[in-house]
């Protein structure tokens, strides 16, 4: 999120749907509503920082009326309509290079199993790492041009790391269909060649890398249902998002897309 305008409360942080209007900043530290997981996620969130990775917010405690506190993480957050550079190479390398280090971090923490993790946008197949699973353009801070922390950890739950890489890619490749990703950027992107670059950065496996194009398919699918339930409770942020970019007939073409072009993604990534 970004700064707004100002509020009794603090410095209303712009940005995001579910929270929108709800968090603020005082100082050094941002107050919002706390996921229902909050101890557990916090305990997770300290645990990456003991194993070298900083670009977290730091939490530092919750409040009887439901909310957490944690430090302010300075930087550029793009929001809508993006900017142009959230779409340059450097951008993507820099993503994928992200998520890579709070992988291998997270892979030496034990997850909590008793912990209420959200499911909407979790991993099917489950796994031992703590996913981020929106790592969207408004939840990574940008230093110098280059991705250096992320927000908003409200959707983390257990999974597989080609999982959380493939939900990133929906957003920075991004995995949209020609005529869908022509709408969001004039210029020429080249869906194959960035999908690549975005493993590259990462440094995906080669087995992984035969696997994503379908993963892709899959979080896809995921993404759907979380906006259609949203939807079907007729949630104002969700309906205008969906009327604003082509309905349900978007979301149809792209899936189409990508069934139809798995080979070649899956060759563009060995190749």
């Amino acid at each position: 999120m970004t700064a707004g305008g100002a509020a009794a409360d603090g410095e209303v942080l712009v940005g995001g749907m579910a929270n929108a209007g709800a968090v603020f900043r005082r100082g050094r530290f941002v107050q919002r509503p706390a996921p229902r997981n909050a101890r557990a996620l916090h305990v997770h969130l300290l645990a990456l920082k003991e194993h070298g990775f900083e670009g977290a917010p730091t939490p530092v405690r919750l409040t009887a009326d439901g909310r957490e506190h944690l430090t302010f993480v300075p930087g550029d957050v793009a929001l809508p309509p993006f900017p142009r550079w959230v779409l340059t190479t450097t951008a993507l390398e820099s993503v994928g290079n992200l998520l890579r280090r709070l992988h291998q971090a997270g892979a030496a923490i034990e997850v909590d199993p008793d912990a209420d993790w959200p499911t909407e946008l979790a991993d099917p197949a489950g796994g031992s790492l703590l996913c981020h699973n929106d790592v969207c353009p408004e939840n990574v801070v940008f230093r110098n041009g280059r991705a250096a922390a992320l927000i908003d950890f409200d959707q983390a739950a257990p999974g597989r790391p080609v999982w959380d890489l493939a939900m990133a890619a929906r957003y920075w490749v991004p995995m949209l269909d020609p005529a869908s990703a022509t709408t969001l950027n004039p210029g020429e992107l080249d869906a194959f060649a960035r999908l690549r670059i975005l493993a590259d950065s990462y440094g995906l496996s080669a087995a992984d890398r035969t696997e994503l194009p379908g993963v892709i398919e899959q979080a896809t699918e995921v993404c759907r249902a979380f906006v259609a339930h949203r939807v079907a409770n007729e949630e104002p942020a969700y309906l205008q998002a969906l009327e604003e970019h082509g309905g349900w007939d978007r979301w149809d073409r792209i899936q189409t897309w990508l069934t139809a072009e798995r080979d070649q993604f899956t060759a563009a990534l060995l190749r």
